[in-house]
């Protein structure tokens, strides 16, 4: 396993302030932690090359672009071979609507979250999920309201 990069409350008060608003200009981020821009640029760019910070988003309004339903997908597979893996993660990623997919573990293999304008539109994303590849199962759980959405904890 590899060894955790070491991060100390500065960074941790560098990455709360990024995840929570990516738009910040490295000035008000190296103010806010009481750091002049050099260092504060410094420990952002060693946290890059480190893996720790992945890249900076917008995180969208799904509902207000068209894409109201939220949907979590359980796959079931009887075939594990590294073949169908690799043609499951094809689909995967050439599939718009998913926009997180997850390997489980216990009796689901994968999950899904899938986003889309209405049961119309899941359900042309579904025939053409079951007509990809070979599936054991597939099970849909309609999400009727988000309670959390968090940055991962710092």
């Amino acid at each position: 396993m590899p060894a955790e990069p070491a991060i100390d409350e500065t960074d941790r008060a560098i990455l709360r302030l990024i995840a929570a608003d990516a738009s910040l200009s490295l000035a008000e981020i190296a103010g806010k932690v009481g750091l002049t821009p050099t260092p504060c640029w410094k420990r952002i760019r060693r946290m890059e090359q480190a893996g720790i910070i992945r890249g900076r988003v917008a995180v969208l309004d799904a509902a207000a672009l068209g894409l109201p339903v939220s949907v979590f997908v359980s796959v079931e597979t009887a075939d594990h071979s590294a073949a169908w893996l690799a043609r499951f993660a094809e689909v995967v990623a050439a599939t718009p609507e998913i926009v997180d997919a997850w390997r489980m573990s216990g009796e689901v293999d994968y999950l899904l979250h899938v986003v889309v304008a209405d049961i119309a539109a899941y359900d042309h994303f579904y025939r053409r999920l079951i007509d990809a590849l070979p599936l054991r199962n597939v099970t849909s759980r309609f999400a009727m309201e988000r309670m959390k959405a968090a940055p991962v904890p710092v």
